[in-house]
């Protein structure tokens, strides 16, 4: 059975940790049945050898019968060399099962943080989300791989006491009670080896997402003098972390020397019962050669049902974190009425901000994040009270909010692959985007309607974002393999890079936060004209600061403490409103400064 990483993974079961363990099992249960066939008969096999042998000793050896010898013998060398091929087989057919169960388990999370799309911010921190995909993901596509093996030595386990039956019922059972009793001293083990595991694994994702916060937000906190209070409060998380990994690898060594120790001091006890009843003549030499035999493949089944024990105990822990954030939910949209037929008015009462369309449109404020906020309100990504046309949008099905507004974070993940397929070459105009098609310049707008082609768009959104030489300078242009987050561009490249991605969708409603502010002075003005142009006849919505942005605007809302203080164009507001002058003003003296040091464009 081949494993298709892009198949649909299928719907899990999210009662429980041990039901989404099952389920991965019913999943590909045919793959999960040849693994324990193939596990049980190589199993089986192993405790056939010592057999053989004792045929060989009693029928051939000792009476001198060498034709019958021979025979046995070669029965063990076929044995052996069917036993390889299965255990060749068994390991394979155990590593699919382990792919499986890892590809669909990612894409499980993959698929419905997708579905949770905006709310997941708000519902999980990305420490989860990374020690989910990083660590839970692995645990539980190894913890599969004990299945085929672990009813194998179920099989072998009984196998083995049926053999010991026709040499001595002592010792059989002494072999059907010792695995029970070994299941009860490692029992409580495997109870305490889950509730630590679970503990670290949550600290772990704490410290994930303070690393992450840290690499966000380092020269900021640096500027601030607050490096060294965040690193104290890293080394002690750290520190914790630690000492629950002490912890957990405490117990965890216990399970593995105990998993070794004590199998090894139960099959010296039946190598020991088998020795004695050899000596007391009640039992052959061939058969207390086959014994000592069945006590080495005892070894076997007995190694792999701990392992099987410890390794699911790991892997129902992670399973539980899985199946924890495949329960969370986005918030049910209740839309029930349709959203305007044609661009209209977007109003946020909170702050007084009235977007009127088909116009340029700019939030300057002291603070960015009250026009973040705004921005927030009116894609409908926080609740409001914001209104499109006489209607709310809380009343309006999310889908057809998404369909023709945009909201262009500044901070939107860029996946690795070709800068083409990074900007989204096959990306088409938002649903509803043509409505204001008759108002745009025909010759500037021509290339981005729906239907024409792919190639125009991609261009026009690059020229539009002042990206082109972006393309020129990279080794085989668009084509080019970028990596994730586009890490290997500096953040005035991939800054544009965002803003051309924005533009190719042509949404109907822009919102665009801050989308020049890696820019040098001579890129923004160019982006800045380009990209009123580009967006002619569509609504769009710029939290800026920038002199340069703010003088393309048709309309400039100044924003003091969330709420619109005054309403105008940029050179009005200059003229009217010292406050906005003055934060203006001082944005303006460094795009001279940037000008003076003839910074290159990034």
């Amino acid at each position: 059975m081949r494993i298709d990483a892009y198949a649909d993974p299928g719907t899990p079961d999210r009662r429980g940790g041990w039901r989404y363990l099952a389920w991965l099992v019913r999943r590909q249960w045919p793959r999960c049945l040849a693994g324990a066939v193939l596990a049980s008969v190589w199993m089986v096999l192993l405790a056939a050898t010592p057999y053989l042998m004792a045929r060989a000793v009693d029928h051939g050896l000792e009476p001198g019968d060498m034709g019958a010898l021979a025979g046995w013998t070669g029965a063990m060398v076929a044995v052996g060399g069917v036993n390889a091929w299965l255990g060749m087989m068994r390991h394979r057919t155990m590593t699919k099962v382990r792919l499986d169960a890892n590809f669909r388990t990612v894409k499980v999370v993959v698929g419905h943080a997708t579905r949770l799309g905006a709310a997941l911010r708000g519902q999980v921190g990305t420490g989860e989300v990374v020690t989910i995909g990083v660590g839970d993901v692995q645990t539980i596509s190894t913890s599969l791989t004990a299945v085929g093996p672990g009813v194998g030595a179920i099989v072998a386990y009984a196998a083995v006491g049926g053999l010991m039956l026709s040499v001595s019922t002592r010792l059989a059972l002494v072999v059907l009670l010792g695995v029970p009793v070994l299941g009860v001293l490692l029992g409580p083990l495997m109870g305490r080896l889950q509730g630590r595991e679970a503990e670290y694994r949550e600290r772990q994702s704490v410290l994930t997402a303070r690393i992450g916060d840290l690499a966000g937000g380092l020269r900021v906190l640096n500027g601030l003098g607050g490096k060294g209070l965040v690193a104290d409060a890293f080394r002690r998380d750290s520190d914790r972390l630690r000492a629950q990994g002490y912890r957990v690898g405490a117990v965890t060594s216990w399970i593995q020397a105990l998993g070794v120790g004590l199998p090894m001091l139960f099959l010296a006890l039946v190598t020991w019962l088998g020795a004695r009843l050899a000596a007391q003549g009640h039992i052959s030499v061939g058969e207390l050669v086959s014994v000592y035999g069945y006590v080495v493949a005892l070894g076997w089944p007995v190694a792999f049902l701990i392992e099987m024990g410890h390794q699911l105990s790991r892997g129902v822990v992670a399973a539980r974190r899985v199946v924890a954030f495949l329960r969370l939910e986005p918030a049910p949209d209740e839309g029930t009425r349709d959203a305007p037929a044609e661009p209209s008015v977007l109003h946020d009462p909170a702050s007084g901000v009235r977007i009127l369309p088909g116009r340029l449109t700019a939030l300057v404020t002291t603070r960015p994040s009250d026009a973040t906020d705004i921005l927030d309100r009116l894609a409908r990504y926080t609740p409001s009270d914001a209104t499109w046309g006489d209607i709310p949008l809380s009343d309006i099905p999310l889908p057809q909010i998404r369909s023709r507004i945009l909201i262009a974070d500044p901070e939107a993940d860029l996946f690795a692959g070709t800068l083409s397929a990074v900007i989204g070459d096959e990306v088409t105009p938002l649903r509803g985007a043509g409505n204001c098609a008759t108002s745009h310049n025909e010759s500037a707008d021509a290339t981005q309607r729906p239907g024409a082609d792919a190639t125009a768009n991609l261009t026009a959104a690059l020229h539009a974002a002042a990206a082109e030489d972006i393309v020129r300078a990279l080794p085989e242009g668009l084509n080019t393999q970028v990596a994730a987050q586009a890490r290997d561009l500096s953040g005035g490249q991939r800054q544009r890079i965002r803003l051309a991605r924005a533009l190719l969708t042509d949404p109907e409603v822009l919102l665009a936060a801050e989308p020049t502010s890696a820019l040098d002075a001579h890129t923004e003005a160019t982006v800045a004209d380009r990209l009123k142009h580009a967006r002619l006849g569509r609504t769009t919505v710029l939290a800026a600061t920038s002199p340069l942005l703010l003088a393309r605007a048709d309309v400039v809302h100044h924003l003091v403490d969330g709420k619109v203080a005054a309403t105008g164009t940029h050179r009005e507001l200059l003229d009217t409103e010292p406050g906005y002058r003055a934060l203006v003003a001082r944005d303006d003296e460094g795009v001279e400064e940037r000008e003076e040091e003839g910074e290159p464009a990034r």
